[in-house]
């Protein structure tokens, strides 16, 4: 097996050091990931200058632009060899809900399904990196499961709690949850004396009930949510035809 591995929290993420290193036992490994932490960028691609990529001492190559770039420019031009699945991760903090959307590590698994190759993003739900090793230690099984059952490409978002191997409770299928709306931006000020804005956290969730990736994982599961790209809203299609008529 052959697996590119990329993340958005750059190439020096403790999280991809262990991602790398349990794939490295299955699988012919080539990590391509970004220079420095680009969370938050989605599926964004840099179209405004060239792209370097760089070799680290540790073998990773590293791109000074978006996950997606890291994917994208791996993909057609970088590699000698085309993937059986891209992994993306691990990252630090959680991708479930609406944070989906905006997720450089989910941004860096969708590149590679849109080039027609399964892809699977890992996220720690908390941030800190604690069990980190546990968390790549999950990533690893579910890479060799293989998911025969699911039509190829697949493209799955899977966020693991922070717990000791033994102690995390097994898988489950899930669908995103929702989340309330963020909260407001945190305004400071700069040395010149310019008013500023950090965006705020993330709302609280707003829709996690059963079924969803925020109860599997508050219950000590495996959240695994297979996800989609086509954003059209089918069921308002007739609705929209109609009232063109």
């Amino acid at each position: 097996m052959k697996i590119l591995v990329s993340n958005d929290d750059g190439y020096l993420a403790p999280g991809l050091a262990a991602l790398a290193d349990a794939l490295s036992a299955i699988a012919d490994i080539v990590v391509v990931a970004p220079d420095s932490n680009r969370s938050g960028s989605s599926n964004s691609l840099t179209l405004d200058r060239p792209l370097s990529v760089y070799r680290a001492a540790n073998g990773f190559y590293f791109v000074n632009g978006t996950p997606s770039d890291c994917v994208h420019v791996a993909l057609t031009g970088g590699l000698s060899f085309r993937p059986d699945i891209i992994v993306s991760g691990i990252n630090q903090g959680q991708n479930m809900g609406d944070d989906t959307l905006y997720s450089g590590t989910v941004a860096a698994a969708t590149e590679g399904f849109l080039f027609g190759i399964p892809a699977i993003a890992f996220s720690q739900v908390e941030k800190g990196w604690l069990h980190v090793d546990a968390a790549a230690k999950v990533a690893r099984d579910i890479v060799e499961h293989g998911f025969d059952m699911l039509p190829k490409p697949y493209l799955l978002n899977v966020n693991i709690p922070n717990l000791p191997y033994d102690q995390l409770r097994g898988w489950r299928a899930t669908r995103l949850g929702k989340r309330h709306e963020s909260e407001p931006v945190i305004k400071a000020t700069d040395p010149h004396g310019r008013e500023i804005f950090w965006i705020g956290p993330a709302g609280r969730a707003r829709d996690a009930g059963e079924g969803t990736d925020f109860d599997a994982v508050a219950t000590g599961h495996v959240s695994i949510t297979p996800l989609r790209v086509d954003l059209t809203h089918t069921q308002q299609l007739d609705l929209l035809r109609k009232g063109l008529q």
